[in-house]
C-alpha cells in the first residue's frame, strides 16, 4: 500500500527550510561583520565633468585639462620627473688644458725577444731566426731551420720618454707580438734597445711582463681573457740618454701657452684669466690655440714659479657642440652644447630571418622511385611597429629624457642622430670613430 503526502504539507516544508537557510545566513554575515570591520573597503569614486568651465566661466582648453586631471589622478610616487638641472662647464686649471712651448713626451720603440712562454710562442718566422742571431753571438751556430722551439716570441717593444727625464729613471713599456705567437702570459722580456725617431738609444728595456688575462686551450675548447698577445712591463726600462737641448723656448722673456684643443672662445678667456691674475699684458690670444706669455718684472728671477702659478690659474673653458659615436661598440657621447630642432621621428626595426630544413621524401608505393632529401627555404620578415615621436628641446637633457622615454638603445641612438643629421636639424659636429 503507497501513503500519499498532501500537497500543502510538502510546500510548508520547503517554506520552513528556505527560512532557515535565510536566517542563519543572515545572522552568520553580521557576526562576520563584527568580528573583522577593517575588511570593509571602500572605492572613492571620482566624477569628471566634460569640458568644465574655470572660475570666470569661460571654458578652459581641453588639453590642459585632461593635464590637470592627470596630474590630480596620479599618485605622489608616479609624478612626473623634476627637471634636470642646467648644466655648465665647471671651472679647469690650465695645466689641465694646455701645455707650455717646447714641454712634450717622445716616443721610443725596439725590436726585442720574449723567451720562457709555456708552448704559446712563434712557431716560425722573425722570432727563430733572431734565436740564432743571439746563440751566434755566444759562439753558438745554430741554423735557423733546426730550431722547432715554441717558447720565444718575437715582440715590439714601446714607451714614452716624458720631458725632463733623467739617466736613471724607470719607465714603463708595451710589448706587442708580431709573430703568431698565442699567448705572452709568463714571459720574460730580453734585453732591448729602445730608439727614437733620431736613431739614437734613449732607454733599455729588460723584465717580467703581465698580460692581466689568459688564454687556456684544451682540445677543441679554449677560454681567453683580455688580450693575451700585449702584455705591460711596469718599471722594466732604463734611461739611459737624455734629451739635449732645453724644453723651454723662451725669447726676450717671452713663451707661448698651447691648448690642447684650439677653441677661440678658450684662448680668449685663458688670456683673460691670466691677466686677471697677474696685471694686464701679461697675456695675448695669438690664435685659437696659443697664448703669448710675458713674464712679469717680479718673477723675473722666478720663472719656474711664474709657470707654476700660470698653471694653477683656473679659467672656464668652452666646448664645441659634438656627438661622438662608436658604431663597433655602440657608444654615444653627446656634448652638453649639442641642440636639436624640433623633428618628428619613426624609427624602427627589421628583421629577415631565412631557414633551411631537410625534409626526406619518400616515393609512392609499387614504385620504381627512390628515397631523397629536400630542401625547403622559409623566409620570415618580421618588423616593429615604430610609432612617431617628437624629439627636440632646449637642452642635451630633454633629448635623453624623450629618447629613454621611448626606450631607445645606444643602436636606435646612433641611427636616430644619423638622420636628424641629415635632415639638417642636429647643430653640432657629428664624428664617427
Amino acid at each position: 500500500m503507497i501513503c500519499e503526502t498532501p500537497r500543502g504539507y510538502r510546500v510548508s516544508v520547503i517554506l520552513l527550510l528556505v527560512l532557515v537557510f535565510v536566517g542563519v545566513g543572515y545572522f552568520g554575515y553580521a557576526h562576520a561583520q563584527e568580528l573583522a570591520p577593517e575588511a570593509q573597503v571602500e572605492v572613492p569614486q571620482v566624477q569628471v565633468d566634460v569640458l568644465p568651465s574655470g572660475v570666470d566661466g569661460v571654458e578652459r582648453d581641453s588639453v590642459e585639462w585632461v593635464e590637470e586631471v592627470e596630474s590630480q589622478a596620479l599618485p605622489k610616487a608616479q609624478a612626473p620627473d623634476a627637471p634636470m638641472p642646467v648644466v655648465v662647464n665647471p671651472s679647469v686649471r690650465i695645466k689641465d688644458i694646455a701645455r707650455f712651448e717646447g714641454i712634450r713626451d717622445n716616443q721610443l720603440t725596439g725590436l726585442g725577444l720574449v723567451v720562457g712562454l709555456d708552448g704559446t710562442g712563434d712557431g716560425r718566422g722573425a722570432g727563430v731566426r733572431m734565436v740564432a742571431n743571439m746563440l751566434s753571438r755566444f759562439g753558438i751556430s745554430v741554423d735557423p731551420q733546426d730550431l722547432r722551439s715554441r717558447n720565444i716570441a718575437a715582440v715590439m717593444v714601446t714607451a714614452t720618454l716624458p720631458p725632463f727625464a733623467r739617466v736613471g729613471d724607470r719607465l714603463d713599456v708595451t710589448v706587442s707580438s708580431i709573430g703568431d705567437a698565442k699567448s705572452l702570459q709568463g714571459g720574460f722580456l730580453l734585453q732591448t734597445p729602445l730608439q727614437a725617431a733620431d736613431n739614437q738609444v734613449y732607454a733599455v728595456a729588460q723584465g717580467p711582463l703581465s698580460i692581466g688575462g689568459f688564454n687556456v686551450q684544451g682540445g677543441r675548447s679554449q677560454t681567453q681573457k683580455n688580450h693575451p698577445t700585449i702584455a705591460r712591463g711596469p718599471d722594466i726600462a732604463i734611461v739611459e740618454r737624455e734629451v739635449a737641448g732645453e724644453f723651454l723656448t723662451m725669447r726676450d722673456d717671452r713663451l707661448r701657452l698651447i691648448l690642447h684643443y684650439a677653441d677661440f672662445t678658450t684662448a680668449s678667456r685663458t688670456a683673460q684669466g691670466i691677466n686677471e691674475a697677474f696685471g694686464t699684458a701679461t697675456a695675448e690670444a695669438l690664435d685659437s690655440s696659443s697664448v703669448m706669455l710675458t713674464v712679469p718684472a717680479a718673477y723675473q728671477d722666478d720663472i719656474i714659479g711664474f709657470l707654476a702659478a700660470v698653471e694653477d690659474t683656473k679659467i672656464t673653458p668652452d666646448t664645441a657642440g659634438r656627438v661622438v659615436v662608436n658604431e663597433r661598440t655602440g657608444t654615444v657621447v653627446i656634448g652638453q652644447a649639442v641642440r636639436i630642432a624640433t623633428v618628428a621621428v619613426a624609427h624602427g626595426n627589421l628583421s629577415v630571418t631565412i631557414s633551411t630544413q631537410r625534409e626526406v621524401v619518400q616515393p609512392p608505393s609499387l614504385s620504381l622511385g627512390e628515397t631523397a632529401i629536400q630542401e625547403s627555404t622559409s623566409l620570415q620578415v618580421h618588423e616593429e611597429e615604430a610609432p612617431l615621436m617628437l624629439l627636440g628641446g632646449a637642452t642635451i637633457g630633454d633629448l635623453v629624457n624623450v629618447l629613454n622615454a621611448v626606450g631607445a638603445s645606444p643602436r636606435d641612438i646612433i641611427a636616430i642622430l644619423q638622420a636628424i643629421k641629415e635632415a639638417g636639424a642636429l647643430y653640432g659636429q657629428l664624428e664617427i670613430i
